[in-house]
């Protein structure tokens, strides 16, 4: 299942659904909110789904934005599946350690680890 979209791109591999996004910031509000409604179709088209998204090409992440993944967090593990997060630059994870999402979140270095991960 490969779907492409405004905010989001999502390939399926070895049963993961990795989400990457498009937009660098994720700051404006209206993308927020249509990034979390895409992220929740992803999330409730399959029970016990696994998910990884990969921050790759994210610079900026608003605070709004940081609630937008913790409530998806919130939901992939209310339908039994799993939430990783991959490729998160300095900065950003920087904030994460302060807010200590990075507590919450299952946080990878990169894509392949996060998906061997899922293996394990």
């Amino acid at each position: 299942m490969a779907a492409t979209d405004s905010h989001i791109k999502v390939t399926s591999t070895d049963g993961v659904q990795v989400v990457e996004f498009c937009d660098r910031k994720i700051l404006d509000e209206l993308a927020i909110s249509e990034t979390g409604d895409q992220l929740k179709s992803v999330v409730q088209s399959e029970p016990s789904i696994r998910v990884l998204l990969n921050f790759e090409h994210v610079e900026h992440l608003s605070s709004a934005a940081l609630g937008m993944l913790i409530t998806l967090d919130k939901l992939v593990k209310e339908n039994g599946g799993r939430l990783k997060l991959s490729d998160i630059n300095s900065q950003i994870y920087e904030v994460f350690k302060i807010t200590r999402l990075n507590k919450l979140f299952d946080i990878h270095e990169t894509a392949q680890k996060a998906l061997a991960s899922f293996q394990e």
